[in-house]
């Protein structure tokens, strides 16, 4: 396992720091990794834990008392909240499928998604001690921004974004980022005892059109549910 710059917390797995460039994990395994995000605005802070293996992924976070959970493991995604014991498990799109192909790590793509927006390069910055590279869009909506890692991996260590209509500024700072943790399979598994509601992804948004909101935990990443084709931001 390998801690890939800045600085690290990696409170929850208990690790020291190990800087410097990433290991090699075992031949024919994918790759694992851990991440930790603050995201703030306005006053407001919310902790968000990522966890990936190859294609496989688990996030957390708390939104007021809850503590909600998404999985993208196959063709399905969960999103459930935890207190409630509730939530859906819906069939994710072929053109989802198919970018599940490339292999790349499912969360922390944000220089991507940006680019494909028309992003541009715009300087450097420094951020916890690291430097990274900065990137920019500009348009009617509003203004997005990434900063990142200067080795390949090309890792998010701040993002930016301002909402026009709005004016509202919120702010995603990756404070730990892990390469290669041991994690099982199962971990990518909904617990026992959530009560699922299946849908296909036709169905669901068939649903949530003529009822409204079907989920009781947010979807968090539109792209994984329905492709990158067509997905300009994340929710």
């Amino acid at each position: 396992m390998r801690r890939i710059g800045g600085i690290g917390l990696a409170i929850a797995l208990g690790t020291g720091f190990v800087g410097g460039a990433t290991g090699a994990q075992e031949a024919n395994q994918p790759v694992t990794w851990y991440a930790q995000a603050l995201i703030r605005s306005e006053g407001t802070l919310q902790v968000t834990y990522y966890w990936s293996k190859g294609r496989k992924l688990r996030v957390e976070t708390v939104i007021g008392w809850h503590r909600v959970v998404n999985l993208v493991n196959g063709d399905t995604y969960y999103a459930y909240d935890v207190p409630t014991q509730k939530g859906v498990a819906i069939q994710r799109a072929k053109t989802a499928l198919a970018d599940d192909a490339s292999g790349a790590r499912p969360f922390g793509q944000e220089l991507e998604l940006l680019l494909a927006q028309g992003a541009e390069a715009v300087g450097t910055q420094t951020i916890m001690g690291a430097p990274c590279d900065l990137y920019r869009v500009t348009d009617r909506a509003g203004k997005r921004e990434v900063c990142v890692s200067q080795d390949e991996h090309r890792l998010p260590r701040r993002t930016e974004n301002y909402l026009r209509a709005t004016g509202v500024k919120f702010y995603t700072d990756y404070v730990d980022w892990l390469r290669g943790v041991p994690i099982p399979d199962s971990f990518f598994e909904p617990e026992a005892g959530i009560q699922l509601e299946h849908y296909t992804l036709e169905e669901f948004l068939i649903k949530s059109a003529r009822e409204g909101a079907q989920s009781p935990a947010p979807l968090m990443f539109n792209d994984l549910l329905h492709g990158r084709a067509g997905v300009t931001d994340r929710d």
